[in-house]
């Protein structure tokens, strides 16, 4: 699929700029299209490099919370729900902790490091799986809750809104938060009608109760607020959590006699090399972006599509952050290299690059971990995961943008 994509990018821009040269009359469209191989190239590179401290800090975190036992006193928190929603699963089987550890660090925006944790909880949930070429019942729900991408922390879009200029990096926190829960939500009933699980059990139900109850307060609270306000007390509130859930780790790996130092230093070799892995992805999609939109062709589509919308009156802003939206189920990184261009070019702070930040945080890359994900296990019958995940993205998308001009319009 990636493949396809990439080569898209470049042959539609070849066409487009052809339709440009010789119709058009524009001789400069290659001169453009080349132009922006060298530009982007050289930006993924900075970005890259700008990203690697973060990485490093985060993943040196992580390991001082794994080995604090705070990821094993979610796993006993989280227990009675997943019990209930993979009843295939057994008590305490290893799968949970993996999966725990997956989304957990998915909730800190980390999902560089939560790959290698979900293709863990994957192998762990095919050992049970009697059908080894065909997903079954519980690999199907960690995949799709997994795309749906419970961003509690989305760190890494923090660090590109601050890299891009943002006077606020985090304003966008408390929009990400509701449009991630109304995707995993939406991913998770889907898969539940479809697999028949009954989310009327009274421990699902006071479960997702209890988050949406949190989710509706938060809601209810900042909608109420003027928007200055509320863009200040949002970044305030991620902030506060943030560092608090920082020295929580740091206080728990004290409590048992870690070398937190240590600890930290092993994490963050891994953050070091998932920084330099994503360098070529990162390259590669920038550059096929941006000879896309060098060629014209992106601001024909979306100009076509404005038309629309203004033949019938409507609010046509949310067009410009259309790209991630497009984007973001099928490439992690061309999502990502469209959240960048887009405030490259309106600002990390107009409505379109927040908007952006916003759909960026929403949702994860369903093909790309369904292809990753059960790749790694040998599945090659994905059954209805992809329907379920894809319907998780769309109503993230479409919560996101909602919420985008409830915030920032």
């Amino acid at each position: 699929m990636l493949n396809i994509i990439w080569l898209g990018f470049f042959f539609i821009a070849f066409i487009t700029g052809l339709y440009r040269l010789f119709i058009l009359g524009d001789a400069g469209v290659f001169n453009d299209i080349t132009l922006a191989t060298f530009t982007l190239s050289k930006t993924a590179f900075e970005i890259a490099l700008g990203l690697t401290g973060v990485l490093c800090f985060w993943m040196g975190i992580m390991k001082i919370g794994e080995k604090s036992g705070f990821i094993a006193l979610l796993t006993r928190f989280l227990n009675p729900l997943l019990k209930r929603l993979m009843p295939d699963v057994p008590a305490n089987h290893p799968a949970f902790g993996s999966m725990v550890m997956n989304l957990s660090a998915n909730m800190l925006g980390l999902d560089n490091a939560a790959t290698p944790l979900g293709i863990r909880a994957m192998q762990h949930l095919q050992e049970l799986n009697p059908l080894k070429d065909t997903a079954s019942n519980a690999q199907i729900l960690f995949l799709v809750i997994n795309t749906s991408a419970v961003t509690l922390f989305p760190l890494t879009i923090f660090t590109y809104r601050a890299q891009m200029g943002a006077a606020n990096p985090t304003d966008v926190f408390i929009p990400i938060l509701i449009a991630t829960y109304a995707s995993t939500i939406a991913g998770l009933i889907a898969v539940a009608s479809v697999q028949r699980i009954k989310l009327y059990d009274p421990i699902i139900l006071a479960y997702l109760g209890g988050f949406s109850a949190l989710i509706m307060a938060i809601l209810m609270y900042f909608s109420q607020l003027e928007q200055s306000v509320m863009q200040q007390q949002s970044a305030l509130v991620s902030n506060l959590i943030i560092f608090t859930l920082i020295v929580t780790f740091m206080v728990g790996a004290v409590k048992k006699r870690i070398n937190v130092y240590e600890s930290f230093i092993e994490g963050a070799k891994e953050g070091f090399q998932t920084a330099v892995m994503i360098i070529p992805y990162l390259v590669a999609m920038l550059v096929a972006i941006g000879v896309f939109r060098a060629s014209g062709a992106l601001d024909i589509g979306l100009d076509g599509l404005r038309s629309l919308l203004a033949a019938f009156s409507l609010d046509g802003r949310f067009v410009d952050a259309l790209p991630t939206a497009f984007m973001k189920p099928l490439s992690g990184s061309g999502a990502r290299a469209m959240m960048i261009e887009t405030m490259q070019i309106h600002g990390a702070d107009s409505f379109a690059g927040r908007l952006a930040s916003i759909v960026q945080g929403s949702t994860e890359t369903t093909f790309y971990v369904l292809a990753v994900y059960f790749g790694a296990v040998g599945i090659k019958k994905a059954r209805h995961a992809v329907a379920c995940g894809l319907f998780a993205d769309l109503i993230g998308i479409i919560v996101a943008i909602v919420i985008g001009y409830l915030f920032f319009a």
